[in-house]
């Protein structure tokens, strides 16, 4: 199994950024397969992994997720053209719809109909990528724009058909989708034992297009921790859960909360959304059972994590990403390093 690590969360706001360079360095000398930027209401995803390109040599640079609703699709497959140029083709374009809060909240555009939004946006993108002229009639992007003096262009950059694109997906219809026109999926609320939650529509969508699961990279978001003191590292991990199921999307609309519910915990999901849109977050996540943080998050023991890695494996992940842990940037890379040898070691044949 690969190894890759994060840069930030979705609010980061870049405090420790000169720490985690050293940890991205240090992630590149260490063989690690790529570092994902995250991108919602704090650093957005692309001038990161731009300075990144400049201090490392071999690591991939992905974005994970750029917002579709903040860029035009033709001005996403410039960026990921510009990216590919000056990192010697290491840039994975990662893509995701967000959620209603941050779209219609933050960027002021409609959250109506984000599949059929997803499908025609990959669509422009990889024309742009392959050096088309852009052209496309569609319920929600037309190029040129009718009725004005907009010309069809093309991108002065080398076209690039092989830069793979990842998404960012969680319902059944459009991990459908990533299935048939992705190459990879960036996975969260993953649980091994409840994988075909996800592969299962991943693999009916490769199927539309004439591939199979083994043709998409899954990228599967991990908290690796290891330690014997197992009830405080649940303790620390039952906030960030509680705050998936409740805070990440609105009430009405939260896929993190409806991925776990489909994977056998709908009443957990529904209690601790209820618990945290009443604003009683530490109720909310209290709520969180044991069994569930154990299940959701490689922690615990050394050997627990040896299992829960097993576990992912057995699932069929490619690549388990990891997030620094500590407060240093030698603490971080300290941390970096045994995930990796326990990563290996457990997945050694």
């Amino acid at each position: 199994m690969r190894v890759s690590v994060s840069v930030g969360s979705a609010y980061y706001d870049g405090e420790n950024w000169e720490d985690l360079v050293e940890y991205v360095k240090a992630a590149d000398r260490l063989g690690v397969d790529s570092v994902w930027s995250a991108e919602a209401w704090g650093m957005e995803a692309v001038s990161s992994l731009g300075y990144l390109a400049a201090v490392t040599d071999q690591i991939r640079l992905g974005s994970g997720i750029m917002q579709i609703s903040a860029r035009t699709p033709a001005m996403t497959a410039m960026t990921a053209l510009s990216m590919s140029q000056i990192s010697n083709d290491r840039f994975l374009l990662g893509l995701g719809v967000s959620g209603p809060q941050v779209v219609e909240g933050l960027h002021g555009e409609a959250f109506a109909k984000p599949l059929g939004r997803l499908r025609e946006y990959m669509q422009i993108v990889r024309m742009g990528i392959d050096g088309e002229r852009l052209v496309y009639d569609g319920e929600h992007y037309v190029l040129p724009r009718p009725g004005g003096e907009g010309k069809a262009l093309k991108s002065s950059i080398r076209p690039r058909p092989e830069l793979p694109i990842y998404l960012a997906t969680l319902g059944p219809k459009s991990l459908e989708l990533t299935g048939e026109l992705a190459d990879g999926w960036l996975g969260t609320s993953f649980i091994p034992e409840h994988a075909n939650v996800f592969l299962d529509s991943l693999a009916t969508g490769a199927a539309r297009a004439g591939r199979s699961l083994d043709d998409i990279d899954i990228h599967v978001n991990g908290q690796l921790v290891v330690s014997d003191d197992v009830d405080a590292l649940i303790a620390r991990a039952r906030p960030g859960m509680a705050f998936t199921l409740g805070g990440m999307g609105s009430a009405k609309t939260n896929f993190y909360n409806r991925a776990f519910s489909r994977a056998g915990y709908e009443d957990v999901a529904a209690e601790v959304q209820r618990l945290w849109v009443a604003g009683d977050k530490a109720a909310a996540a209290a709520a969180v059972p044991e069994e569930m943080v154990l299940a959701a998050y490689p922690i615990g023991t050394e050997d627990m994590v040896r299992d829960r890695i097993r576990a992912y494996t057995a699932a069929g992940v490619n690549c388990l990403r990891v997030a620094p842990q500590g407060k240093t940037a030698a603490d971080q890379i300290a941390h970096l390093e045994m995930s990796i040898d326990l990563i290996k070691s457990s997945t050694r044949s």
